[in-house]
């Protein structure tokens, strides 16, 4: 029986940041998606507030929930508000979404090391939302840069060194 956890966040288009959270150690699985928005069963074309985010599912005895912060933070600009690359739009936002108090203050120190690391220039502007629904998008997004190896990505390994 596993003990496989969940943890939600967004930064940008949904694409990059699964393919590169797909072959980190612990990581069991990954889904696009639209979360913390306004209406029910979104759409690409139709996801009012709904950040594309990304559903990771982990084994913790392998990663962590801060482990996993920590290569968010380094493989998208948290620095932006509503924008990455060439995406701008709160769909495009940088967010973590917390299932409950553990995750949101460990969150926030996170974001506190990031910030104190002055690795970026400017403030983390990740926002900290409680989970909501998470909408899986369609079949088409699922696995993208998989399937299009040359798609479009604004995601990469901007700090080879870890931040915790």
């Amino acid at each position: 029986m596993n003990t496989y956890k969940k943890a939600y966040i967004a930064g940008g288009c949904f694409w990059g940041m699964e393919d590169l959270f797909r072959g980190r150690p612990g990581i069991k699985d990954t889904e696009v998606g639209y979360i913390g928005g306004e209406n029910e069963h979104p759409t690409y074309s139709d996801h009012p507030g709904h950040a594309e985010g990304i559903e990771i599912t982990y084994d913790p005895e392998t990663t962590s929930f801060k482990q996993i912060l920590d290569y968010f933070f380094r493989i998208h600009n948290p620095t932006t508000v509503d924008r990455q690359g060439n995406d701008v739009g709160s769909s495009y936002r940088s967010a973590i979404f917390f299932q409950n108090d553990e995750e949101k203050a460990e969150a926030e120190d996170v974001i506190s090391i990031v910030n104190a690391s002055h690795k970026w220039d400017g403030k983390v502007a990740t926002t900290l939302e409680p989970y909501s629904t998470f909408w899986v998008a369609e079949p088409e997004h699922q696995d993208y840069l998989v399937k299009k190896p040359n798609g479009y990505t604004c995601h990469f390994e901007r700090f080879d060194q870890p931040f915790i």
